[in-house]
């Protein structure tokens, strides 16, 4: 993998660059659609290309683990070759539902013991196998295996989990280092800074995750239920640390304003389940605010989806009948309040970038900010 640093918004640490791996580019800064068992909820990858114009999506490796399952990925080449992903792909490394499995999970110097919440069978993941599998799966990305505290961890906590990410990180490293790719093309590996929301935790570990001196970096453990003023002073904070030559990768963050209050701090990489989440179930983000498109107020417009989205769904339907549709309880409402969320993701970003290539970034984004945050 390779990254350039193209350019820097003169009022922010605002940046926009290029991630090349085996797969393509990757035009940062970039939202990353998750595609938790290998497909994004409800939307065809003809969708995800054409109309999102999404460069890159997530799987996720404890549920790929478990279903499929390793034998049949690696009989089909990969995921890539298994869904038909032709473009480049994440991987998170598991240590976010291990975490939210809080009830059914042990951990322990060797690693994360879980059951499976399909069936309660017992699995280990240790800082090498998370590798072997991710190998499997066949991301051009993947991550290291490390512990994610809620965000009111104790200090102690805090401190002894962060420890324990870097013990396993290590290890992760050096089984890395030690295999190689099944199937043809290069992958990269990124470390997880953590820390919860204490101001020492968080540089001691960034600056050792920036020691590993490994081709990107990711910053973990926010967006996990601390106040968003908490973690926008972590990621300040840790991308002043972060070498300024790699990506950064903010994990599973966030609404719009997060993503352009983020960028704004230095941050290239976004992943978050939000946009096809909260469309499945009526919300929308718009460049003039948030819709709910279930309220009453729609029964009777019969106006565009949104007449500024870039979206084919935008204007193809009307918000009278997507209204319909939600209330209804039809498929389709789902699947178009999901391409539409995505769309309107990755035309943020593409804007977000445009401005800071323009040099006027910080101020267009304290106006956008004001908008996406209002109910419509």
């Amino acid at each position: 993998m390779d990254f350039k640093l193209q350019h820097t918004d003169p009022k922010s640490s605002a940046r926009a660059g290029e991630i090349t791996t085996d797969h393509g580019k990757i035009e940062t800064p970039i939202f990353m659609p998750v595609g938790t068992v290998g497909s994004v909820k409800g939307v065809h990858f003809r969708d995800l290309e054409d109309d999102v114009k999404a460069q890159i999506i997530l799987g996720n490796t404890y549920h790929l683990y478990l279903r499929p399952g390793l034998e049949v990925l690696k009989a089909a080449g990969g995921l890539h070759k298994f869904n038909g992903w032709n473009k480049p792909m994440l991987t998170d490394s598991g240590g976010y539902q291990v975490f939210s499995l809080s009830d059914n999970r042990k951990l322990t110097e060797e690693g994360a013991m879980f059951r499976s919440h399909l069936d309660g069978s017992k699995h280990l993941f240790t800082p090498e196998n998370v590798v072997d599998i991710q190998r499997v799966i066949g991301a051009d990305i993947i991550m290291a295996l490390d512990e994610c505290p809620p965000g009111d961890a104790e200090y102690n906590y805090a401190k002894q989990s962060m420890e324990l990410t870097h013990r396993w990180l290590k290890r992760g490293v050096e089984h890395f280092d030690q295999t190689e790719p099944l199937y043809g093309h290069s992958q990269t590996f990124f470390p997880i800074v953590q820390g919860a929301g204490y101001r020492d935790l968080r540089t001691q570990s960034a600056e050792f995750i920036a020691s590993q001196n490994r081709e990107g970096n990711a910053i973990g453990g926010l967006a996990v239920g601390e106040p968003t003023e908490v973690m926008y002073e972590m990621v300040e904070l840790v991308n002043g640390i972060l070498p300024k030559d790699k990506p950064r990768y903010l994990m599973g963050v966030g609404t719009p304003a997060n993503l352009l209050e983020n960028i704004a701090l230095g941050v290239d990489m976004f992943d978050c389940v939000m946009p096809t989440r909260n469309g499945r179930n009526g919300m929308l983000f718009t460049s003039e605010g948030i819709l709910n498109m279930r309220n009453e107020k729609w029964k009777n417009d019969f106006s565009p989806v949104d007449p500024n989205g870039t979206s084919f769904v935008d204007h193809h339907y009307t918000k009278a009948y997507l209204r319909h549709l939600y209330v209804s309880k039809e498929m389709l409402a789902a699947q178009i309040g999901s391409i539409h969320n995505l769309t309107f993701y990755l035309w943020l970003i593409r804007e977000a970038r445009k401005h800071i290539i323009e040099g006027d970034f910080a101020q267009w984004k304290e106006v956008m900010v004001k908008k996406l945050t209002t109910r419509l």
